[in-house]
């Protein structure tokens, strides 16, 4: 057996046999008691899992009749049935033994062998740093006696010498740092392992059945195993100095305005900012997903502002559409907040489609068919109502769509759960998981037997009613003054939400999480340099650098990729 070895007396590094021999006694009381809960456990849970797993087979065996089949799924059952009645027999046993075994590794696996790795480990990387500084000590000093030996030498060729020697210095050091690298992964790795044996000891005793404390244990410790620095400041960097900037901004913000930022009232007033802004967001990032994008929705939230106001307005419309005065009034407010939602999601859909078609048949980019888009809605618009604000609609319809209950306005909600039924479609849907697949790659998608015309169309059609529906909301929130201007630069925040939030350009990458971070940070660095008085084009010069930082930090993590 080999003997302990120390570090210039600082500490101990344990060698393998050492390690095993702390570890042996731990491994033996635990494997006793192991081997006494996989006795019991044999004819019951264990024949449990076993014929359970049996059954699913025989339903996808398609050799079997149908009548084979029920009469060997009622046997397994039958064996099931008794299986369970020794397992709930042996059930207390089993428990006690469990509880004995975790008892003991909590109370000895740290103190006895995990702690003494640890210590060990760290002792290593201290060596391996000696070693590493004294490698690049000795090839400095060669290097400079070979300088110093081609100097004095001189000649025609001393110059390309000295290069060439540079050159080979430059390629000893790096290797040097590779093998440096390379060690302290390995002890990393080591120590890793040591931390997993123990729940691995835990996981055959409880049958993966972990509690809340040794799960987030294990979450932890993968995320320090994990963890890298470049990756971490690449994926995070932009929201430490946005978080940074609102700090900044919660202290400079009494300071010069005698009041203070964050408030109850003030957090309230940027949800229900950016509750319709979060409709608008959401649709977007499905066809970012398909790395597309939309410049049209500024120009839909101004269609659909339009709409609302006319069919909700209060009274009879001042302004006329192609030279027709409308007039909603006779219909029962109800009738008419539903009739004003549901054209407002018919005129965005339809145009959404039409982009999506053509981008989805011609390959057009999505660019130059949503770009169309807006000319076409605005020209439209515009031309029906020569360009005026069409007033006020009825305050009880606004109430009635986004009221205020004791203060807190439940246009939030509708937010909510436009989140929730898009994570759903996102995350537990064939057509989501197809919306990453054509994101991802559309030519291996559509090998695969995916519709790529079905899910571009799909996309642009679910990002019509989010646009109808956010234009909806934002009429009842201003309590109408719908025109064609209306929305003018709202696609540019749409989109800089959802590449701040994580949706990449590249395709295939995003979630719903990440838009609704995006959005919440846009609407809340607006009405926070609003409130401290910072000019509205300025407020674009801080957008433009987001988003500008936000692309390239997304292309970054693309090249590394790469």
């Amino acid at each position: 057996m080999s003997e302990n070895k120390y570090n210039g007396g600082q500490g101990i590094i344990l060698s393998e046999e050492q390690e095993e021999k702390l570890l042996e006694p731990i491994r033996r009381y635990v494997g006793e008691i192991q081997s006494k809960i996989d006795e019991l456990r044999k004819d019951g849970t264990d024949k449990v899992i076993e014929y359970t797993n049996y059954i699913q087979l025989v339903k996808e065996d398609k050799s079997y009749t149908k009548g084979e089949k029920e009469n060997i799924i009622r046997n397994a059952k039958d064996s099931i049935a008794k299986a369970k009645q020794v397992e709930e027999k042996n059930k207390a046993e089993v428990s006690s033994l469990v509880t004995k075994a975790c008892n003991y590794i909590d109370q000895h696996y740290d103190n006895e062998y995990y702690n003494k790795v640890k210590a060990s480990c760290a002792e290593q990387k201290k060596e391996a740093a000696v070693r590493y500084h004294q490698n690049l000590d000795k090839l400095k000093t060669e290097y400079d006696k070979t300088v110093a030996e081609i100097t004095k030498k001189g000649g025609a060729d001393a110059k390309h010498e000295l290069k060439d020697e540079k050159y080979v210095y430059k390629n000893k050091t790096f290797d040097a740092k590779m093998t440096y690298e390379k060690e302290l992964s390995l002890i990393k790795d080591h120590l890793h392992e040591a931390f997993t044996y123990k729940y691995h000891l835990i996981d055959l005793l409880k049958m993966s059945k972990f509690s809340f404390k040794e799960n987030n244990a294990q979450k932890w410790e993968n995320y320090k195993y994990t963890f890298n620095r470049k990756q971490f400041f690449l994926k995070n960097g932009l929201y430490i100095v946005i978080l940074a900037v609102f700090i900044a901004l919660c202290i400079i913000t009494p300071i010069i305005k005698n009041t203070p930022l964050l408030t109850v009232n003030n957090i309230l007033n940027i949800l229900q900012q950016a509750s319709p802004r979060m409709f608008l967001a959401l649709g977007v990032a499905g066809l970012i997903l398909l790395t597309g994008t939309d410049l049209s929705i500024g120009r839909m939230t101004g269609m659909g502002m339009v709409t609302a106001t006319i069919i909700m307005h209060k009274g009879v419309n001042t302004g006329a559409v192609f030279g027709h005065i409308f007039d909603f009034t006779a219909l029962p407010l109800t009738v008419r907040a539903i009739f004003a939602l549901v054209m407002c999601i018919l005129f965005c859909t339809l145009f959404t489609s039409i982009a999506g078609f053509f981008t989805a048949k011609f390959k057009m980019h999505p660019f130059v068919a949503t770009m169309s888009n807006m000319l076409i809605i605005f020209g439209i618009v515009t031309y029906a109502t020569k360009g005026v604000s069409f007033g006020a609609i009825e305050p009880e319809i606004s109430n009635m769509i986004v009221p205020k209950v004791n203060g807190f306005p439940m246009i939030i909600l509708w937010a909510v759960v436009a989140i929730a039924i898009v994570w759903f479609i996102w995350n537990k849907t064939k057509f989501g998981k197809n919306l990453y697949a054509v994101g991802g790659n559309p030519e291996a998608a559509a090998v695969s037997g995916i519709s790529v015309f079905k899910v571009t169309m799909g996309a642009f059609i679910m990002a019509g009613i989010l646009y109808g529906f956010g234009s909806w909301l934002e009429c009842a929130r201003m309590v109408g003054s719908g025109s064609a201007a209306y929305g003018q630069g709202w696609d540019m925040d749409a989109i800089a939400a959802c590449v701040v939030g994580g949706v990449s350009f590249t395709g295939g990458i995003g979630k719903i999480s990440g838009v609704v971070t995006g959005v919440l940070i846009f609407t809340a660095l607006t009405y926070s340099l609003t409130i401290l008085g910072i000019d509205t084009n300025l407020q674009f010069v801080f957008e433009g650098i987001i988003i500008l930082t936000a692309v390239t930090l997304d292309c970054l993590k693309y090249v590394q990729k790469k």
